[in-house]
């Protein structure tokens, strides 16, 4: 199942090291800002840890989406970047049922997740100022409230651009009024 100028290998950007290398230096570089040079040692352990942690969970996540679908792993982070893009429909119908498939398993998990999700995001987002509050460091606080609300409304923003984009795309190749184009339009906004 190849796409115009797949390699195999993918974009460096999609490989499991860009991943971790680019978690590792947010991960470092926000525990300095806030602690301080003299906390190299446990920011780096700590970024080494999360880095660790979040590229297992994206590479587990990229294998059962790929088992899912029917297609290689490497394939996933492409796939969804078409998706994301509303770019050019794949010419290969083995890799537009690929994409359907992708397509109709992000829509199941955020209909499952809808309804906890953005409240337990919401409740950490806030949650987390609050503390600062109650533990008298104000500055600290508004930061922190400054950065929840600006968070917030960016991945509200994003959610609802991604689920137009997704049932723009399935609605693309499985043609418009074709069999099974009931989406999600109510879980981000309107399609």
């Amino acid at each position: 199942m190849g796409a115009k100028g797949y390699t195999g290998q993918g974009r460096w950007r999609d490989q499991w090291w860009a991943v971790g290398l680019l978690v590792l230096v947010i991960g470092v570089a926000v525990r300095l800002a806030f602690r301080g040079w003299s906390a190299w040692p446990e920011a780096l352990a700590g970024g080494v840890f999360y880095a660790g942690l979040l590229t297992w969970f994206l590479m587990r996540r990229r294998r059962r989406d790929a088992q899912a679908v029917g297609t290689e792993p490497d394939r996933v982070p492409e796939l969804e970047r078409r998706i994301a893009k509303n770019g050019e429909l794949p010419d290969d119908p083995a890799e537009q049922a690929a994409m359907v498939r992708l397509i109709r398993r992000r829509e199941e998990k955020l209909r499952r997740s809808r309804r906890w999700a953005f409240p337990l995001l919401g409740v950490i987002v806030l949650g987390a100022p609050l503390l600062r509050f109650t533990s008298g460091d104000v500055p600290a606080g508004l930061w922190t409230l400054g950065f929840g609300v600006a968070f917030m409304s960016w991945m509200i923003w994003f959610n609802r651009r991604f689920v137009r984009r997704m049932v723009a795309m399935r609605r693309r190749i499985e043609g418009v009024g074709g069999v099974g184009t009931g989406g999600i339009e109510g879980v981000g906004g309107r399609a």
